[in-house]
C-alpha cells in the first residue's frame, strides 16, 4: 500500500519540485502567461480532449458536475457563516477556503491513482469547479457579480461543447482532435511547474493565522466530499474522485484573484503554501481512506 500511495505521490512532488528549483535558481517562467495560456486554452482543451477520448455517459459528467456544486455550496455556506461570525473578511478568506487546487493537484492525483477513469471523472468535477471559481469566486473576490466572467469563461464553452457532441454521438476531426489533445498534453506539467514556482514565489506572514485556515480548508473539503458523496450514493472511483477533488488544498488562483483585488494577498498566499505543505504530508491517509472505500 505505502508502495502503490508513493508511487500516486511522487509524479505531483516532483514536478512540482522541479518548478519550486527552477524559479530558486532565477530561470525565466513567466507565471501570468502560464497561468493565462493554461486557463484561457489548455483546460478547455483539456475538458474537451478527456471528454471525448473517454466518451463517459453523460449521467456521469452531470453526476460529477453536481457533486462539484454541492461541495461548493456546502463548504461556502459552512465558511460563510463561520467567517460571518467571526467577524473575519469574507472578501479575504471565503474564496481560499472554498475553492480547491482540483486543477493542479487533483486532477494528476486521480489520474496516477485510477488511470482514464480516474482523469475522466477528476476532469469532470474540474470543469464545474473551475467554472464556479471563475465566476462565484471571483465576484467574492471583487465584491460584485460579473456576467462577463460568467459567459466568457472557456471552460464552461468547453463543456459545453463536449457535452453537446457527446449526446450528438459525433466525434471531431482528426486534424482538430490531434491539435486539441496536444494542447491538453501542456496543461498537467504545466499546472504542477506553475504552482512549484508560485510556492517559491510567495512569501506568507502571520504563519499561525495562515495554518488555521489552511487545516480548516482541508477539514471542511474532505467533509464536503464525505458528505457530498454520501447524498449522491457515490461508490468506487467515482466516490474516490469527489473526496480527492474536494479535499485539495487552497487553488493559487485564489491569490492571483486576491492580488488583483487588494484582499490581503499575503495572508492569503500563507493559506496557499501552508494548505499545499499539510496536503503532502496528509496525502497517503488520504488515499488509504478512498482506496479502502466501497466498490474498490
Amino acid at each position: 500500500m505505502f508502495a502503490e500511495i508513493l508511487t500516486v505521490i511522487a509524479p505531483v512532488g516532483i514536478l512540482a519540485a522541479i518548478g519550486f528549483v527552477w524559479d530558486r535558481k532565477g530561470l525565466p517562467f513567466d507565471t501570468n502567461m502560464v497561468a493565462y495560456l493554461v486557463t484561457n486554452l489548455g483546460a478547455p482543451c483539456l475538458v474537451v480532449s478527456t471528454l471525448l477520448a473517454n466518451r463517459p455517459d453523460p449521467d456521469v459528467i452531470a453526476s460529477m458536475g453536481l457533486a462539484a456544486l454541492l461541495v461548493v455550496v456546502v463548504v461556502t455556506l459552512v465558511a460563510g457563516i463561520g467567517l460571518s461570525l467571526s467577524g473575519q473578511p469574507i472578501k479575504v478568506y471565503l474564496p481560499a477556503l472554498t475553492f480547491p487546487n482540483s486543477g493542479n493537484i487533483g486532477i494528476p492525483l486521480c489520474l496516477f491513482a485510477f488511470g482514464d477513469e480516474g482523469l475522466t471523472l477528476s476532469v469532470s468535477f474540474f470543469a464545474v469547479m473551475a467554472l464556479t471559481q471563475f465566476t462565484l469566486g471571483i465576484s467574492i473576490a471583487a465584491g460584485r457579480i460579473s456576467a462577463r466572467a460568467v459567459f466568457g469563461n472557456p471552460v464552461l464553452w468547453a463543456a459545453l461543447i463536449s457535452v453537446a457532441l457527446l449526446l450528438a454521438e459525433v466525434e471531431l476531426p482528426r486534424l482538430i482532435s490531434g491539435s486539441v489533445d496536444t494542447l491538453a498534453g501542456m496543461v498537467i506539467p504545466l499546472m504542477l511547474m506553475s504552482l512549484g514556482i508560485s510556492l517559491s514565489r510567495l512569501k506568507p506572514n502571520a504563519l499561525m493565522r495562515s495554518t488555521v485556515y489552511s487545516v480548516l480548508r482541508l477539514v471542511l473539503g474532505l467533509g464536503a466530499g464525505i458528505c457530498v458523496a454520501w447524498m449522491l450514493d457515490l461508490e468506487g472511483v467515482a466516490r474516490a474522485a469527489v473526496i480527492i477533488q474536494a479535499a485539495m488544498p487552497t487553488a493559487v488562483f485564489n491569490y492571483l484573484f486576491a492580488v488583483r483585488y487588494d484582499n490581503q494577498p499575503s495572508e492569503v498566499a500563507g493559506i496557499v503554501v501552508v494548505s499545499t505543505i499539510l496536503s503532502f504530508l496528509t496525502l497517503p491517509l488520504l488515499l488509504v481512506f478512498v482506496l479502502s472505500g466501497p466498490g474498490l
